[in-house]
């Protein structure tokens, strides 16, 4: 590696310190301009780390880095390195997102030396990479995208970073399966992983933090794609809650943690007896084998069999629930669609089930009934041990010890508000 780039590159000190002094240390952070954003990677970039962001093509990458580097730009020198569009191609996209930076410098090239060089000339504080499958380092002998050329080029920008305290930023590419091309060893290097995430058609976009250094994993961040490029969805409940005015047997709201906050997403279940073959159990943004759990602990300790019975389970908004504070929500769910048997649109429900029936507690219960209050919901069903420790004012709060209890309470909720008969259930020992 030869010029600035390689003597910054190289310039790391390998002078030791002691644990007491980086204590008192204050980390630098830029801020992005998108609250969103700076939730996700832990408050903001940290100066001398590199963040990998990958997605779809299309997703929206592009468009949100290149607003981050306008705001940055404004008060800090940045640099925008693409490998995929010309510099007038990106000045198109700033003037249609309205964008203006004074101390944003564009360059379109796929030598790594080369955009190295302009950032340690231009002491830049941030470098955007766009994208890693499109730069080279000459003295590799591979195509730009080869493992080798993704490997060498990621590991060139990491001791960058380290060395000059500059805040790198790359985009990947993703396979066709959603994971960011090229070797797993390019998500090791780096300090933080990104993916953008949309469902088919939808114009609201996740940005999931799957691996952070300098913050919580599995942060999410909502924005919505306009004309104007991305803006941040304040309320995620817009999103999951757009419900229909009319009530609908096998539709529930929950509340699930995805991150540091709580969201009310809202679940579907449909059960259809069966036309021909063996019996289907889809879900989607959920566990299928858990669904199909789900299904044998009703059977076993609730005398509700599915078995002759097509089931379908969704999420709303086109999220993945990877936690268990599902598993009472979509029992519910299912119940209700089984017995043409509504549930109030001001009821929610979260806890876990066991393979002997009993109802589990889930983390930050009470945090999870705070957030379904504020957005006006009126009554809710949890685990015995996830009762609020003080009544919550609004707030009618049911508990339920085992399966059968919960089902008997959620439809004897539904049948004193309309009149209706609870669902029969019988508890097995």
């Amino acid at each position: 590696m030869g010029g600035a780039g390689a003597r910054a590159a190289r310039s790391g000190s390998a002078a030791p310190h002691s644990l007491a002094g980086t204590l008192d240390a204050q980390t630098e952070r830029l801020l992005t301009g998108q609250d969103e954003l700076d939730r996700v990677v832990g408050g903001g970039l940290v100066a001398g780390s590199v963040a990998l962001l990958g997605g779809d093509p299309g997703i929206g990458k592009s468009t949100l880095l290149l607003q981050v580097a306008a705001h940055v730009a404004s008060r800090r020198p940045v640099l925008y390195a693409s490998g995929e569009e010309s510099v007038a191609q990106l000045g198109l996209r700033a003037r249609r997102l309205g964008l203006t930076a004074p101390h944003l410098t564009l360059v379109n090239e796929n030598d790594l030396d080369q955009v190295l060089q302009v950032a340690v000339e231009r002491r830049v504080e941030l470098l955007i990479v766009d994208s890693i499958q499109t730069v080279q380092l000459g003295e590799t002998a591979a195509l730009a995208g080869a493992v080798t050329q993704l490997r060498e080029c990621t590991a060139r920008l990491v001791r960058f970073a380290k060395s000059t305290g500059t805040a790198v930023v790359i985009i990947g590419h993703v396979t066709k399966e959603g994971a960011i091309a090229g070797p797993r060893m390019l998500e090791h290097l780096v300090d933080t992983v990104l993916y953008f995430e949309s469902e088919a058609g939808s114009r609201y976009r996740l940005v999931r933090a799957t691996k952070n250094r300098f913050g919580a994993a599995h942060e999410l961040g909502f924005f919505a794609m306009s004309e104007t490029g991305l803006r941040e969805v304040k309320n995620p409940a817009a999103i999951f809650l757009a419900r229909s005015a009319e009530v609908s047997a096998g539709s529930i709201v929950t509340v699930t943690r995805d991150g540091g906050r709580p969201l009310l997403i809202e679940l579907q279940g449909l059960v259809d007896r069966m036309r021909f073959g063996a019996p289907r159990c889809v879900a989607q943004g959920l566990d299928s084998n858990r669904v199909a759990m789900l299904l044998a602990v009703l059977s076993r300790h609730a005398g509700v069999s599915l078995q002759e019975h097509d089931v379908f389970a969704n999420v709303v908004g086109g999220i993945r629930i990877e936690e268990t504070a599902w598993d009472l929500p979509m029992v519910l769910a299912l119940a209700s669609s089984l017995n043409d048997r509504p549930l109030p649109r001001s009821f929610i429900a979260f806890g876990e089930l066991g393979l002997t029936g009993e109802l589990r507690p889930v983390a930050y219960g009470e945090e999870r009934l705070r957030e379904a209050h504020k957005q006006g919901f009126t009554e809710a069903l949890v685990a015995r041990d996830n009762a609020p420790r003080k009544p919550l004012a609004g707030l009618n709060v049911l508990v339920a010890g085992r399966i059968g209890e919960a089902l008997a309470a959620a439809f004897a909720v539904r049948a004193g508000s309309a009149g209706l008969t609870p669902v029969r259930t019988r508890e097995r020992s």
